[in-house]
């Protein structure tokens, strides 16, 4: 990965293919918060937040409605550095919604309605085929299992068939596997299509769970040596607190995570973690100092409430993935 992917203005162009639904939250007995999430819209804007000092452009794929939720997503991504040029609205159509409810314990349970939401048939709509060929242009293409598995039936045949012309052209496909059982039909179902992305894929993102699901119980070096089997791609196997795993050129590296002193939210340490990751494995840099800025930023975002932590004071900037690559 390097920047051989950029455009001849030499700029890094990034597409992230997801849906942004509607948040609403409890923060108090009987009291809501409302605000937007998605997981691969929390790693757009992560990545959008090292753009100042890379030659790096970050937009992010979906399908909207015309109404005032819709518009005001827009607003939230553009004003965080994401682009909405390959974004779709669709008249009389919405986004969906999800309420996050704590229970007895503090943990935290959703609650969706996305059967309706514009994002499911986003390679449909009369302006779908535009977007799709428009992926041409891009330097790289991320998408997460959730991405996938949102999708009817004909929208997502019609992105894995444009996914696989990109890729026979050398445009790398970048896979966070984030496997969410209730959004498949079946264990077996998620399977196949995940199959065919790891085959497309110059870099795939698990957590240790969920290979252990996806690979049958697998373990160890044993993940890497069966996603090897699917192509020359690189895996990275986030494990928690504990450090992560990567396989990249046959060789395998193990990095700590960065210590936390404490955790108050999960939400988006592994989108904040892939974002980094990616912007400076594309940028060049080793898996292990890319892994190292992954983890210092995941610390950083669990330690604050919410998926979108404060910009101010992010451990990891561009100007640092500048100076990793260019060592």
């Amino acid at each position: 990965m390097a920047t051989r992917y950029t455009n001849k203005d030499g700029i890094m162009k990034l597409a992230f293919i997801g849906e942004c639904m509607i948040e609403l939250q409890e923060s108090g007995p009987g009291v809501l918060k409302q605000s937007f999430g998605g997981d691969a819209l929390n790693t757009a804007i992560y990545c959008a937040r090292l753009s100042s000092s890379l030659p790096l452009q970050v937009d992010y794929v979906t399908a909207l409605g015309c109404d005032n939720f819709s518009k005001s997503m827009i607003r939230f991504w553009e004003q965080e550095g994401v682009g909405s040029e390959l974004v779709q609205t669709i008249p009389q159509e919405s986004p969906g919604l999800y309420f996050i409810e704590l229970d007895d314990s503090g943990e935290r349970v959703f609650h969706y309605w996305r059967s309706e939401s514009a994002a499911r048939r986003c390679f449909e709509y009369p302006d779908s085929e535009k977007i799709l060929k428009r992926f041409s242009e891009y330097g790289g293409l991320y998408l997460s299992g959730i991405s996938l598995a949102i999708l009817t039936e004909t929208s997502r045949a019609l992105l894995i068939e444009r996914l696989e012309e990109l890729s026979e052209n050398e445009i790398p496909i970048f896979f966070d596997c984030n496997y969410r059982a209730e959004l498949w039909t079946s264990l077996s179902q998620a399977k196949k299509f995940y199959e065919r992305l790891y085959r497309l894929s110059k870099i795939v993102f698990l957590t240790k769970e969920e290979a252990k699901i996806l690979f049958d119980g697998t373990t160890g070096r044993e993940i890497h040596e069966r996603l090897q089997g699917y192509g020359d791609l690189e895996s990275v196997v986030k494990d928690g607190e504990n450090p992560c795993s990567i396989c990249a050129g046959d060789i395998i590296f193990k990095v700590p995570a960065t210590p936390v002193a404490q955790v108050v939210d999960t939400t988006a340490a592994g989108d904040s973690f892939s974002a980094v990751y990616l912007v400076a494995r594309c940028f060049g840099c080793s898996p292990v100092d890319a892994a190292k800025m992954a983890h210092a930023t995941a610390a950083y975002v669990i330690g604050h409430k919410g998926a979108m932590a404060p910009i101010e004071d992010m451990p990891v900037s561009g100007q640092d993935i500048a100076d990793c690559y260019s060592q």
